[in-house]
């Protein structure tokens, strides 16, 4: 099995429009995600080709777009983030987000 390598993107915090109320998703709020993500190694290391890592800016960018999908729960609030996670870059293996 191939080596995985770990990322961690802690504290990305985003306005958005979540909660079970209806006040809620419509006053918004502030809110705290902080994404695991892990990926083969491979020959980065070696080549230290920025090409063929996961570009963080992306990652971040997919959460941010993401959790602007109001939900009522923060549970699927963060099944919408690895879903896009996972779907947007093919490499990474294992997405964990807490919302």
């Amino acid at each position: 099995m191939e080596k995985l390598y770990t990322i961690r993107l802690d504290g990305i915090y985003v306005r958005a429009f979540h909660g079970c109320y209806d006040l809620e998703q419509q006053v918004g709020n502030r809110f705290r995600v902080d994404i695991v993500i892990r990926t083969p190694l491979g020959e980065l290391p070696q080549t230290d080709d920025v090409t063929r890592a996961v570009n963080y800016l992306t990652v971040y960018e997919i959460v941010e777009r993401t959790m602007q999908r109001t939900q009522r729960t923060s549970e699927a609030a963060a099944s919408n983030v690895i879903a896009a996670i996972k779907e947007s870059v093919p490499q990474i293996v294992e997405v964990e987000c807490t919302v």
